[in-house]
C-alpha cells in the first residue's frame, strides 16, 4: 500500500507521527467509453479555452475567480499556508459515543499507521479507545480541503472516518414522504419478521455478484454467444396485501430456517 497522507494525531499533549492509506478499494470492472461507429476509444484533453490548444499538467494552476471575472492564483504554498497545523495535524478535539454518530454522516476510511517512535503512544490511544467504545473527533486538511473525522479501531489499527459536516447533509423534510397510518397488527408482523431475519452480521458472506456476473457476459460476447435477457419488475406491494405479504414472508423464512 501506498500512503496518502503523512503527519501526526494530537490528544492532548500527546503526538503521534502517523501515515495514513486508504482502507477501501474499488471493485469494479474497468470500461471504456468508445465511438459507437467504430469502438475507437474516447479520451479527454485539458484545452486552454482561449487558445483550443492543450495544456500539460505541469502549467496548470488553481485560481480563485473574482466578481470581475479576474483570477487570483493559488500556489501550492498559498494552500499550505492556510493552516499549516491542520495540514499535518489530525487533532482530536472531543471524544463521543459511538451510539451518537448517524450513519448518513460517514463517507470514507482510512488506516492510520505509526511511523518511527509512535509505536508506544499509538497503542495507547488505540487500546484506550477499543475499552471506551469511543470515538476521537478530529480535523485535519489533505488535497486542500477540511476534514471532519472520527477516529476509532477496527481490528488492531486505528481507522479514521472522514465524515460530513452538517451543511452537507440535505434536510429529509424536503422529501415527500407518506401520512398513511400502519396498524398494531401490521407492526407487531413486521417486528416478528425482523426477528426472524436477524442473525450475527457477517459481511465476508456478501459477494459482489453483479461484478461476477457482468464479467460472464463479457467472456459471453468475446467467444460469440448470445446472453440471454432476464425480465424483472418491481411492483409495489397493495396496502391491502400488506398483512397477506408479511405473513408469507414469515412463513417463507421459518420453512426455510426448519429445512
Amino acid at each position: 500500500m501506498r500512503s496518502i497522507w503523512n503527519g501526526s494525531v494530537s490528544f492532548g499533549l500527546v503526538s503521534i507521527p502517523v501515515k495514513m492509506y486508504s482502507a477501501t478499494e474499488e471493485r469494479r470492472l474497468s470500461l471504456d467509453m468508445l465511438d459507437s461507429a467504430d469502438n475507437a476509444r474516447i479520451r479527454y484533453k485539458r484545452v486552454n479555452e482561449n487558445t483550443g490548444e492543450e495544456v500539460e499538467w505541469k502549467d496548470i494552476v488553481k485560481g480563485y475567480k473574482n466578481d470581475d471575472d479576474s483570477y487570483i492564483v493559488l500556489s501550492d504554498e498559498d494552500f499550505e499556508q492556510a493552516n499549516v497545523k491542520k495540514s499535518r495535524t489530525i487533532e482530536i478535539e472531543a471524544f463521543i459515543e459511538s451510539t451518537d454518530v448517524a450513519d448518513l454522516l460517514f463517507k470514507k476510511p482510512f488506516y492510520l499507521e505509526p511511523q518511527k517512535e509512535g509505536g508506544k503512544s499509538y497503542n495507547l490511544l488505540r487500546d484506550a479507545l477499543k475499552k471506551t467504545s469511543k470515538l476521537g473527533v478530529a480535523t485535519f486538511v489533505m488535497r486542500q480541503k477540511e476534514n471532519l473525522s472520527l477516529l476509532g479501531v477496527y481490528e488492531d489499527a486505528l481507522v479514521l472516518h472522514v465524515i460530513r459536516f452538517s451543511d452537507e447533509i440535505r434536510k429529509p423534510s424536503d422529501l415527500k414522504l407518506p401520512t398513511t397510518k400502519v396498524t398494531k397488527k401490521e407492526v407487531d408482523m413486521a417486528l416478528n419478521l425482523i426477528d426472524n431475519y436477524t442473525e450475527k452480521f457477517d459481511f465476508g458472506k456478501f459477494k459482489d455478484v453483479y461484478n461476477d456476473q457482468l464479467t460472464e457476459i463479457i467472456k459471453a460476447k468475446a467467444s460469440g454467444k448470445k446472453t440471454k435477457v432476464q425480465k424483472f419488475e418491481s411492483k409495489a406491494t397493495p396496502a391491502k396485501d400488506l398483512m397477506a405479504q408479511l405473513k408469507a414472508s414469515l412463513e417463507k423464512k421459518k420453512t426455510k430456517k426448519a429445512s
